[in-house]
């Protein structure tokens, strides 16, 4: 067999050329970091739960009506999907004040926002993923002004959607990052949702007792990364009932930490 051939590597995932024009495989690593990639480190298994919750996700989100990029899922660590050309933005939407947003304007951390906040960063690793406004997005021309209606119409109703169906299962939706690619077809383009939807990119914390089941576990050296991803897993289905596993012992976690 012929090796594929690698069209990209990022912090969590590596790109190679797809089997017919116009797609690539997405594989999904254990790799984590964290503070742009100040903080790296490894959680076992990660990719594989991270591949499957993606796919549920997206899928559910194509069942109602969001165009994305997800194809199917070829295996436990990879998927297919559609070629895009990334937006470089990458879009924060915010319920409840947490990470960033509480550091950077004193609001206390699970703060239930007023209404849901949308958020802009320039994705490029050497400075940081800078915040930026509206205006700068249209000032470099990073989307055109109806690309970006498309992109805020998207994410209010994927919020809607992710919000529901995580307190479905007893999980609050606190914030998640998306990120957006334009799908060419012929001489025109149209914006779909890309990248992924998992516990990497967004916060989860459990609706009784706030407990963390995202990657603040691995920034903020809570442990018991593993077990929150299964939970999340669990949760929603995709993981069995009763299996070892795939049950949540975080308290342990808390007494090594003398919390």
């Amino acid at each position: 067999m012929s090796r594929r051939r690698q069209i990209y590597e990022g912090k969590a995932k590596i790109l190679y050329e797809g089997p017919e024009p116009g797609t690539l495989i997405q594989y999904f690593k254990d790799d984590a970091t964290a503070f742009n990639a100040q903080k790296k480190g490894t959680i076992s298994g990660k990719g594989v739960l991270n591949n499957r919750i993606s796919e549920h996700v997206f899928t559910l989100l194509g069942n109602i009506g969001v165009p994305h990029h997800f194809i199917r899922r070829l295996n436990m660590r990879e998927q297919l999907i559609r070629q895009v050309e990334i937006v470089p933005i990458e879009v924060i939407v915010r319920n409840v004040a947490a990470g960033t947003l509480s550091k950077r304007l004193g609001i206390e951390e699970g703060t239930q926002l007023p209404r849901t906040l949308i958020e802009y960063c320039y994705k490029d690793d050497a400075l940081g993923d800078p915040l930026v406004a509206e205006e700068h997005i249209a000032c470099f021309n990073w989307c055109s002004q109806d690309e970006l209606h498309d992109i805020q119409d998207m994410a209010i109703r994927i919020n809607d959607f992710m919000s529901g169906m995580f307190a479905a299962v007893g999980i609050r939706l606190v914030d998640f990052k998306l990120e957006f690619g334009r799908l060419y077809e012929g001489d025109f383009s149209r914006i779909i949702l890309a990248d992924e939807i998992s516990p990497d990119g967004c916060r989860l914390w459990d609706m009784t007792t706030n407990e963390k089941l995202d990657k603040d576990r691995f920034r903020r050296d809570l442990g018991g990364e593993v077990e929150a991803y299964q939970e999340v897993a669990r949760r929603l289905g995709l993981l069995p009932e009763g299996g070892d596993n795939a049950v949540l012992d975080l308290e342990s976690h808390r007494k090594k930490k003398g919390s």
